[in-house]
């Protein structure tokens, strides 16, 4: 199912948003991270073995809320279940780095991580 134009509008320009997964203890995590979509869903980008990566292989369900960086009344929340997608997520990653430092390669890179799409699918 598609998204809101009003939320995909939301999700393509550089706001900011927080991730919100549960560890294996049953406490919270949540993470400022950069934001993309699909059109479906929202994209996330994490390298394996963070925290959030691994939270996610124990728990699918997560919740994200972004604020307009203009406006933020104009606010973004859900609950979903997560996917984790590896084809494409260097790409992806290099994409965001334009879209929020615009530079052209993400500039944080460490040898041998392999980052990984977290893609959110709303419930509903």
């Amino acid at each position: 199912m598609a998204l809101d134009p009003k939320v995909v509008a939301l999700l393509k320009d550089p706001n900011l948003a927080h991730f919100a997964t549960v560890s294996k203890d049953g406490k919270p995590h949540v993470t400022p991270v950069w934001v993309d979509t699909d059109g479906e869903a929202v994209l996330i980008n994490t390298a394996k073995g963070r925290v959030k990566h691994k939270n996610v292989l124990n728990n699918p369900y997560v919740a994200i809320s972004v604020n307009d960086k203009n406006d933020f009344y104009n606010t973004f929340v859900m609950r979903g279940k997560a996917e984790l997608v590896e084809q494409g997520a260097e790409e992806h990653i290099d994409m965001l780095a334009k879209k929020y430092l615009n530079v052209d390669k993400y500039p944080w890179r460490q040898e041998g991580e392999q980052r990984i799409i977290i893609r959110v699918i709303p419930n509903k």
